[in-house]
């Protein structure tokens, strides 16, 4: 979720003796080493399509790493990376990928297909504060889709989706940094579904802090329900729609939920529409 999710929000006081660009460069960076694992995503969305899927649509890309990671590890494979930010997408460039700064609403990506599988992922249709701009983008993505495709979105659910608190994560490199991520939730109104959530950096080298960027990005987003996408999936003209909570790795079947039970507690759920 980078830009056409949220634009990076870099504290003035961060990395003083690089450039805006620089730090902003840095944030993407730390994104995808932190918060993405384009690699078990591939394995995931092939598992979700059941099938040989070539062709991925990556809506709300950012720096397009998954799109990326599609093209290394499907044989043949080709990606269409689709995002309002245009810089975000010349991060790190891959000719197999084909890149549109544009909005995924647009008819304008409409020639970016046919798709065997569309993605709005790292619950990126938080973007999207109506139910006809959902409903826009719903339509779009069964548009771009070929027989048989799936679009693939994901949201945070269950009684702990609007608690306010902080969860830190740290990882250990090679080469003795540590990483340390950390994620906010600032404010939730379950009357309206709006949220407020802050993702900052830092990176650690022998106990010293080396970079540092608080609210690297912030987001505003609308928090859909599970129930939500399911409907407008259906009204955009998907047959069928599955909701995924335990999620498979690369050897594991898609089993959807049977039931309610699993997103009771606090979860992040998949919510899968077939063409």
């Amino acid at each position: 979720m980078i830009r056409g999710r949220a634009s990076p929000s870099l504290a003035r006081d961060a990395l003083t003796t690089c450039t805006q660009r620089e730090r902003t460069r840095e944030a993407w960076a730390l994104y995808e080493r932190t918060v993405q694992d384009p690699a078990r995503t591939v394995a995931l969305l092939r598992r979700l399509h059941g099938a040989r899927p070539r062709v991925l649509g990556e809506d709300f890309a950012g720096t397009a790493a998954l799109s990326r990671a599609w093209v290394e590890r499907v044989a043949g494979g080709r990606a269409f990376a689709v995002d309002l930010d245009a810089e975000a997408l010349a991060f790190a460039p891959d000719p197999r990928v084909e890149c549109r700064a544009d909005d995924v609403r647009s008819a304008a990506v409409a020639d970016l297909g046919p798709c065997d599988v569309v993605q709005a992922g790292n619950f990126s249709l938080g973007e999207l504060h109506t139910r006809a701009d959902l409903e826009a983008w719903a339509r779009m993505a069964h548009a771009r889709l070929a027989p048989h495709g799936i679009a693939v979105v994901d949201t945070y659910g269950g009684e702990s989706a609007w608690r306010l608190g902080v969860l830190e994560r740290r990882r250990a490199e090679e080469g003795g940094e540590e990483l340390r991520w950390t994620w906010e939730q600032r404010s939730a109104d379950p009357l309206t579904g709006e949220v407020v959530d802050a993702l900052s950096f830092r990176v650690l080298r022998a106990g010293e802090v080396v970079v540092d960027l608080p609210d690297a990005f912030v987001y505003r987003w609308r928090l859909w329900s599970v129930p939500e996408l399911v409907d407008v999936l259906r009204a955009a003209g998907f047959v069928r729609t599955e909701v995924h909570v335990n999620l498979p790795d690369a050897n594991g079947a898609a089993r959807a939920c049977s039931d309610g039970a699993a997103l009771h507690g606090g979860c992040v759920a998949l919510v899968v529409g077939r063409v």
